[in-house]
């Protein structure tokens, strides 16, 4: 990255920190300068001049940037330890502030029906390991998790498992190789492990270009299912996913029996 194409990169990150366009474009010049008088933010900025000093005063109340009372007047950054710490406190405030609104938010509660044909998608690795481990931590009392591919397997991934089994849940998990079974077996020794041998799983070679990552099955009435492209330039990004709640939902009828027919650890109350 270039130093023009890292300097953009620094000022858009500091906006969605909260700062406006030109207070983020002086911050970044005087991190440029030991320290600098208005006239010399302007030519590195590319701030109009006028609009320099409005920028400063913001940066300054935030604590951003120091003034010396001089003729004329002179700025500079706070450290870069300091600002960090004042601008990740200042966003963590934000979401502090927006977790209290959303929880006093009345939200309409759903019918009795409004759940049967609960259908969802989600894109994006992160978001659907994220989905994954709130559907773990919620679950009540059974978890099946087949991992096909090994991009699943975290260290949060881990945990939530292990959170689930000391509280008592049933927990099955299945691998698609024997190496990702001999893994978890590693990893989560207090589970049932086996291998799923589900060769459907992988598609055959006219559906070779999307694969499944993960399924699982939660509680038998919510089921998550992700899918990826192994020949992608950046597979996790590339991760989609669907998942189904309700126990009338056909999609977690079906599925549910699909997958519960290779997990003879359980067995299907709906065959």
């Amino acid at each position: 990255m270039t130093q023009d194409e890292t300097t953009v990169e620094a000022i858009s990150l500091l906006q969605d920190l909260g700062l406006q366009e030109y207070e983020a474009r002086c911050f970044i010049a005087l991190n440029k300068l030991p320290n600098g008088t208005a006239k010399e933010i302007h030519e590195i900025s590319e701030v109009p001049r006028t609009r320099v000093y409005d920028a400063i005063r913001v940066l300054e109340s935030q604590g951003l940037v120091e003034v010396q009372h001089s003729s004329p007047q002179r700025y500079r950054a706070v450290g870069i330890t300091e600002a960090t710490r004042i601008l990740r406190e200042k966003y963590n405030d934000r979401i502090d502030t927006l977790e209290t609104y959303l929880e006093e938010t009345d939200v309409e509660e759903p019918g009795d029906d409004e759940h049967v044909q609960e259908i969802w998608s989600l894109s994006g690795h992160e978001a659907i390991e994220s989905r994954t481990l709130e559907l773990i931590g919620n679950a009540e009392s059974e978890i099946a998790l087949l991992v096909v591919d090994d991009d699943v397997l975290s260290e949060a991934l881990f945990d939530g498992v292990e959170q689930a089994t000391e509280r008592g849940l049933t927990v099955v998990l299945g691998g698609q190789t024997p190496e990702t079974t001999a893994t978890l077996e590693a990893r989560l020794p207090e589970t049932r492990v086996f291998e799923t041998e589900m060769e459907w799983l992988t598609g055959s070679e006219l559906d070779a270009e999307v694969a499944i990552s993960r399924i699982l099955l939660v509680d038998r009435e919510t089921l998550l299912i992700g899918t990826y492209y192994p020949d992608a330039d950046s597979g996790k990004s590339k991760e989609q996913a669907v998942f189904a709640k309700g126990l009338q939902n056909g999609v977690v009828v079906l599925l549910r029996r699909l997958v519960t027919a290779g997990l003879s650890a359980i067995e299907d109350p709906g065959t």
